[in-house]
């Protein structure tokens, strides 16, 4: 099994917007999902993404990264289907190149729901509502304990260094991210509508692997 590392970033600003429905600049894309307090580097060469990120840079910095729906190769130059639920995200670092490329760096903020499209603009923009994840159950919070510890012990030989002692939500979504798990796979986590049924799914999917991995033409897993 290959090894991995984990490295807590300092986090970036948390911004949350006043109301739970706003408008916001979409970043559909065919294999990434972000999650609530990660931090994603792209690269954005597109002149529709160009004059997205360049918008939000002069407004509040924020988008919605959202996965594009099985197909869109059919019309990627257009509006293909996305996926309703996705991640609202502030810009924390950006550098424009000389040809007008950007490399940026986004801190996912909140899992939400895109409601409706403004075809206005040269990329796409969508009316959303925030998702939060629903309230704990009663028992979630020893629920959770039970499937942080079993994390750990499935992930603990993985990793070159010890687990770091992240709060729940960003463990569970750092390794949700940081694992080369399909983007279907990926889609389906961050639509678990809560972190204990995140965490349960997410242990599923890494105990495929590894019995992918050990068995005959099966592989290590990556990220």
């Amino acid at each position: 099994m290959a090894r991995h590392h984990i490295e807590r970033r300092e986090s970036g600003p948390v911004i949350r917007h006043t109301g739970t429905v706003m408008m916001l600049p979409l970043f559909p894309l065919p294999t990434v999902v972000l999650f609530p307090g990660v931090l994603l580097p792209l690269h954005i060469f597109e002149p529709r993404y160009r004059a997205m990120v360049t918008d939000a840079l002069e407004s509040d910095r924020r988008i919605a990264m959202v996965l594009l729906q099985p197909g869109w190769k059919a019309d990627y130059e257009g509006r293909p289907p996305i996926f309703d639920i996705g991640c609202s995200a502030v810009i924390v670092h950006s550098a424009r190149l000389d040809d007008g490329r950007f490399n940026v760096v986004l801190h996912g903020l909140d899992r939400v729901r895109i409601l409706a499209e403004d075809q206005t603009r040269p990329y796409r923009l969508g009316r959303i509502e925030v998702v939060p994840d629903a309230p704990p159950a009663a028992n979630e919070t020893e629920t959770m304990r039970g499937l942080r510890a079993q994390l750990i012990t499935h992930l603990g030989a993985a990793y070159t260094d010890p687990l770091p002692a992240m709060p729940d939500a960003e463990l569970v979504h750092t390794i949700a991210q940081s694992f080369d798990f399909e983007p279907l796979e990926k889609q389906a986590l961050l639509e678990e509508r809560t972190l204990a049924t995140r965490t349960a799914s997410l242990l599923n999917l890494l105990e495929m692997r590894r019995l992918s991995a050990g068995m005959p033409g099966g592989s290590s897993v990556t990220h």
